[in-house]
Parts: structure tokens; C-alpha cells; sequence
């Protein structure tokens, strides 16, 4: 069986490599940046098994994929975190999160041997992965600038109760219980705050998880929250929003 590990971290692979003979597994090529894995793969026999680190020295070692076609089982090497990590389970072999352990390593080389006897098809979809993993690449705003007289004053996301559309104006409200008046409309901010924290309730309401204080059942099947500090008016989850809610929430 030929294996061989693409991993832009020399001492990285060469601890791989000494955790894989200890399993009775050897590599005997060990390739550092897309184009030196670029020029070994079209020069030389594709192997039985890669060891691939996603991002390499001179780029992600998706540009390997488009250009030439591989056909080797891959078994990743990865810092991605857990939500990314899903996208590798359902389209590779394996994978294996750095500092990688040594008996999650044997577990991923039994199940690539496993498949192997079994000539299941370890063939993995590049364009779907790189598809689950552009949604981690996202970023969310963080902060937004408002003008207050004459200053600038730079307001966290984290700090923000609610976001609210009121004659047709959009304010922010924090946590220190202060209004502000911001350019974006709610339909603009739907792709820019991070999902993970906000929530649309509503046509006028935008929602931080961390604010919310109780939720109560209101009428029509909808829910009603009560926050820390905004009480300027009621924020309902509108009906066709609250089974949504609920997931968000869960």
C-alpha cells in the first residue's frame, strides 16, 4: 500500500510519518506546498492513500483537485473547527484534528482498510466540500460605527440587545440600555449579522440570543419575549417565524 502525506509543517509530518510506522504504516513522501504535490502527482504512480493537510504554505490544497484528477482515498489533517469538521466526515475517509492522537489515527487507517477489503468507493465530492466549508469563510459584522455630534463611536455586536425598524429608521439598542441610528435597513443585515447570535423575530425585529430573559406564549401561537434591558415596546415572534425560533434557540 502507498501512502504519502501532504502537510506544510515539516515537523508536523514527520511526526505523522512516526505515528504511521508505529501502526505499521509507512510513508516514504512526504510533499509540503500544492505545487510540489502538483508536480509529484502528475510525475509519479497516484497513491493508495493521502494524508492531506488543508491548508498548505502556498494555498489551500483544494487547487491540487482542480487541477489534476485524484482518484487516492484522503484522509484529512485539519484545524478546522466542529462545525467544518461535519463537511469532512460525510466526504472523505476521515479525518483527524490537529495535534493528531494516536488512536484516533489507527481508528481512520482501519476504517480506510476496512472500505478498502470491501472496494466501497472512497471517491469524495471536492465541490460539495469546499461548498460546506466557504459557509465557516463568512464574515459576519462585528461592530457598527454610528455618529453622535461630531464623533464616531464604534459599537460591538455582542453589546447589541436588539436591532428594530422604526418609522423607517433602524436602531440599535445595547446592553447599557442607549439607542442608535444606523444606515442598513433589516433586509440588508439578514447576510451580515452572524445567525449564531441574531435572530429576524419579525418584519421589525433582529434578536441577540444572549439578551432574551423569558419567552412567553402569546396569542395566535406566537411567543413573546421579554429581554434584560429593552422595554420599549413588545417583540413577538411572529407565528410562521417560530418554529424557527425554536431550532435557533435549541
Amino acid at each position: 500500500m502507498k501512502v504519502i502525506i501532504i502537510e506544510d509543517e515539516k515537523p508536523a509530518a514527520r511526526r505523522l510519518n512516526r505515528m504511521l510506522n508505529e501502526i505499521g504504516m509507512e510513508s516514504d513522501v512526504m510533499l509540503h506546498s500544492v505545487e510540489e504535490s502538483l508536480n509529484w502527482l502528475t510525475t509519479n504512480q497516484q497513491p493508495d492513500l493521502i494524508f492531506l493537510d488543508i491548508q498548505l504554505s502556498d494555498g489551500l490544497s483544494f487547487e491540487i483537485f482542480d487541477e489534476i484528477e485524484v482518484k487516492s482515498a484522503i484522509i484529512f489533517t485539519t484545524a478546522y473547527d466542529e462545525y467544518a469538521l461535519k463537511a469532512f466526515k460525510l466526504n472523505s475517509v476521515d479525518y483527524l484534528l490537529k495535534p493528531v492522537d494516536t488512536e484516533e489515527l489507527e481508528n481512520a487507517v482501519n476504517k480506510y482498510k476496512n472500505l478498502h477489503q470491501k472496494n466501497i468507493n472512497t471517491h469524495i465530492d471536492l465541490n460539495q466540500l469546499k461548498n460546506l466549508l466557504s459557509r465557516d469563510e463568512v464574515k459576519y459584522k462585528t461592530r457598527f460605527t454610528v455618529k453622535i455630534g461630531q464623533h464616531l463611536k464604534m459599537i460591538s455586536t455582542e453589546t447589541i440587545e436588539c436591532i428594530y425598524s422604526e418609522n423607517k429608521a433602524t436602531n440599535i439598542f445595547t446592553i447599557d440600555k442607549r439607542n442608535y441610528l444606523i444606515d442598513e435597513t433589516l433586509e440588508q443585515l439578514e447576510s451580515k449579522l452572524d445567525s449564531e447570535l441574531f435572530f429576524r423575530v419579525s418584519r421589525k425585529y433582529f434578536v441577540n440570543i444572549n439578551a432574551i430573559k423569558d419567552i412567553i406564549s402569546y396569542s395566535n401561537s406566537r411567543l413573546k419575549l421579554i429581554l434584560n434591558s429593552f422595554n420599549e415596546s413588545e417583540i413577538i415572534v411572529s407565528r410562521e417565524r417560530v418554529k424557527d425560533f425554536k431550532n435557533w434557540i435549541d
